[in-house]
């Protein structure tokens, strides 16, 4: 019998990313394409029964914190395990290049601080074998991964290479021979294939040390001069992260880096509790500068944005306790006993309310009980302080009980949630001029696990949400693939049609569903980070080869770092 494909997908029902109307179809994979949807004829070397199953491109995560972990986990988990199969990291102005031998500690401890990733486990991990951003790429281009890899150059990094221990510091001003450096070196950067360049404005961004981020200050000058020379090259992309206290003076100047180089540029749009309404400021901003032909998109996130607390966790509203911390470090079921007794609960209580002003409580609002599978749109009435205020008990004691538990965790929506609904971020999805992304993968390894807001942008999105927010399937498929890749120049991928990339999830819908976070000591030098999987996905494909199936890690690694923008593949 002749085999006519390398693999032929039969019978699913497919979302190709295009945003048409579901279809089933037979998909057809030759040499790492799609070549054929449809009825395809003859027999593939491999054949897979999708009846029943959703066929979708794989998801596209633009906005990836694994800068380090690239560099010694081939699996990238856990992105790769909830059906990503392209990460783009370097995003927020901070990376690992370009970096002179004698600034390796100090990378490390700017993302130790901005991104909460041990930097013992980046001390251990990261081999360092380059200098230069070409020289990264080729460190990448090396190695074979579960999922393909792209990144940006990191103005942090950028300004430490050019500007040496000034650069650190963002109210020190470079000279113009050192804009036209930093502005050299990313144009050099992305003619090697570097998708673009990221930069941050936040308060929120400090190094382990206590320092700002080096970009939090830089000046038009600055910030202009590396956007020419982006755009005299005619590649790449602009990622930025603010704060936008001045909203005005601070979406001019951004809008005008956009401008300036002519280059896509996408920008953090979220929810702030302090101002919940003035994102739609910002978003009417974005429409603005589309609708005169500049090319800008607000980057949401596809859930709120909110913290994992644990008691074995880094930050939980118990860690200024002296009673408490005299037990962190007992073994868990020593530590349970002693919680058992309702005198040393009651000490750890009233040293929490003692300190109430600072803790987490207090700054993120409403704090939730998580569940098996977590819940990230619970009911104002189902939190700690609701709980508190109908049984005349004292917050903390509730929090307590519930973190005391096996497994026991609090769930504090910071962003996107201050009306306690989805409504805001449903907003977000459905505004034409925003990409899902902030799920910040790789980072916040002890507070935050949003690496699975694309699985939840299908999940609850087309699913589980109230019947007047749902999306139609192939508008949530959409969003997580040809837009979140076209976003950053990869159209050969994100959706299935003849000539692009195969890559593809192959779902179970009905049984699509997120299991609750848990911490793992998996990274280097034990390292401790939480950890989420979903079932549901019955198999995952990169570049045509199957990479999970049923959850399970095939062991093969046909991923590889995408060098630069990508133009949609030929088809027949």
């Amino acid at each position: 019998m002749t085999l006519d494909h390398d693999l032929v997908v039969r019978g699913a029902t497919v979302a190709d990313g295009t945003g048409a109307p579901l279809r089933e179809a037979d998909l057809a994979v030759d040499a790492g394409r799609v070549t054929a949807v449809g009825a395809v004829p003859g027999r593939g070397r491999e054949e897979i029964d999708a009846h029943g199953l959703l066929l979708t491109p794989g998801w596209v995560d633009v906005h990836t914190h694994y800068d380090g972990q690239v560099t010694w986990d081939s699996l990238i988990a856990p992105s790769s395990r909830l059906g990503v199969t392209t990460v783009v990291t370097g995003n927020c102005g901070v990376g690992f290049a370009p970096v002179r031998p004698d600034r390796h500690a100090w990378l490390i401890e700017l993302m130790e601080g901005v991104e909460d990733i041990p930097g013992t486990a980046l001390h251990e991990g990261i081999t360092w074998e380059w200098e230069t951003f070409p020289e990264y790429l080729d460190a990448l281009d090396r190695r074979r991964f579960a999922c393909d890899v792209g990144t940006q150059v990191p103005h942090g990094a950028l300004r430490g290479y050019v500007m040496g221990d000034r650069g650190g510091d963002h109210t020190e001003v470079p000279d113009a021979d050192e804009i036209a450096r930093m502005g050299a070196l990313v144009a050099e950067a992305v003619t090697a294939g570097a998708l673009g360049f990221s930069t941050s404005r936040t308060v929120n961004h400090k190094s382990a040390s206590g320092a700002y981020t080096p970009s939090l200050s830089a000046g038009a000058d600055e910030l202009l001069g590396i956007a020419r020379a982006l755009g005299a090259t005619g590649r790449g992309v602009l990622e930025v992260v603010a704060d936008l206290d001045d909203l005005d003076a601070e979406f001019a100047l951004i809008r005008c880096l956009a401008e300036v180089s002519g280059r896509p540029t996408s920008l953090t749009v979220l929810q702030k509790p302090v101002r919940p309404t003035e994102y739609r400021a910002l978003l009417d901003r974005i429409a603005d500068a589309v609708a005169d032909g500049v090319p800008m998109r607000g980057q949401v996130p596809t859930r709120p944005v909110g913290l994992i607390m644990s008691l074995d966790g880094r930050v939980h509203p118990f860690v200024a306790s002296p009673t408490f911390r005299s037990l962190a470090g007992l073994p868990a079921p020593e530590r349970a006993a002693r919680l058992d007794d309702p005198s040393v609960r009651d000490r750890i209580v009233a040293e929490a309310e003692a300190n109430a002003a600072h803790s987490p409580l207090t700054h993120f609002g409403a704090a939730f009980a998580c569940t098996d599978p977590p819940r990230y749109d619970p009911a104002p009435d189902e939190s700690i302080q609701a709980e508190a205020a109908r049984s005349g008990r004292s917050v903390f004691a509730v929090a307590l009980d519930v973190l005391r538990a096996p497994g026991g965790q609090l769930y504090l929506p910071v962003m996107n949630y201050a009306d306690g609904t989805m409504a805001v971020t449903h907003e977000m999805l459905t505004d034409p001029n925003c990409v899902p992304g902030l799920g910040d993968a790789g980072a916040h390894c002890s507070l935050i696990c949003d690496a699975s807001m694309p699985t939840f942008m299908l999940s609850y999105w087309a699913r589980d949400a109230a019947p007047d927010l749902r999306l139609p399937i192939e508008v949530a498929v959409r969003r997580q693939t040809a837009d979140t890749a076209d976003l950053v120049g990869l159209h050969d991928r994100g959706r299935l049609v003849p000539g692009a990339r195969a890559d593809a999830n192959l779902v179970d819908l009905d049984r699509l569903t997120l299991e609750r976070p848990h911490l793992v000591a998996d990274l280097p030098a034990g390292g401790r980070r939480l950890m989420q999987t979903a079932s549901g996905y019955v198999a995952t494909l990169v570049a045509g080869t199957v990479v999970h199936r049923d959850g399970e890690d095939t062991g093969a690694r046909p991923g590889r770092l995408v060098r630069g923008a990508q133009p949609a593949g030929p088809r027949s």
